[in-house]
């Protein structure tokens, strides 16, 4: 099969957008959560921005590009500076999530009102702006799913240390330098998948046809 260059280029330009702005606002999330709770680093270290390059991990985009999963430079948190540390992590690693849904939902409804009250626009306007808001929305579910799976490092391994007793929770935590092979093994298994998946399909009943 040969490779035609100009449909990689034209999935590109309706794709890397909105997931360059997703990350950006997972991540900003996060750390304007923690900022909000007492805990400055993020903010010290310039990353409560919508500047993409601020939060880029170029290796988490690629990924995206090669297995549609992808993720930016997590935030850092000091969970020192919280007054009650386990509630408060839950927090923040909840905002990013949380942030992805109402993304998902922002962009349906967009997409929505450019069917309904914009189809008078150039088609070579409509179109692209349609398939990128679709995009925004399975886009933002995937990686509202993808970090909600309880593996460290994903936001919900934080979320489940956070309502675990404190023992169990500590337990738990051993995991972190084997979550990244973790999720590789399940990835490739089709573990990951055939949970994300369907809930991916799901999400384009959003979507106007």
């Amino acid at each position: 099969m040969d490779f035609d260059f100009n449909a990689l280029m034209r999935q590109l330009i309706i794709q890397v957008p909105p997931l360059l702005f997703s990350l950006t606002v997972h991540e900003l999330a996060h750390g304007y959560v923690a900022w909000r709770l007492g805990d400055p680093t993020a903010k010290m270290a310039g990353r409560l921005t919508l500047n993409p390059l601020k939060h880029l991990d170029p290796l988490g985009v690629i990924a995206f590009i090669i297995m549609k999963i992808g993720w930016a430079k997590p935030v850092p948190v000091d969970a020192r500076y919280f007054r009650n540390p386990r509630q408060d992590m839950l927090k923040v690693a909840l905002a990013g999530p949380g942030a992805n849904v109402l993304l998902a939902i922002a962009s349906a409804a967009i997409a929505h009102m450019v069917v309904n009250f914009f189809q008078f626009l150039p088609e070579n306007v409509f179109l692209p702006l349609y398939y990128m808001l679709n995009t925004s929305v399975w886009i933002n579910v995937m990686l509202a799913v993808f970090n909600c799976i309880p593996i460290p490092p994903l936001d919900g391994s934080k979320v489940l240390m956070g309502l675990l007793p404190p023992e169990s929770a500590r337990s738990f935590a051993r995991l972190e330098p084997y979550g990244f092979i973790i999720l590789l093994v399940l990835f490739y298994t089709g573990a990951i998948s055939s949970v994300i998946m369907p809930i991916i399909r799901f999400s384009d009943s959003l979507l106007p046809g």
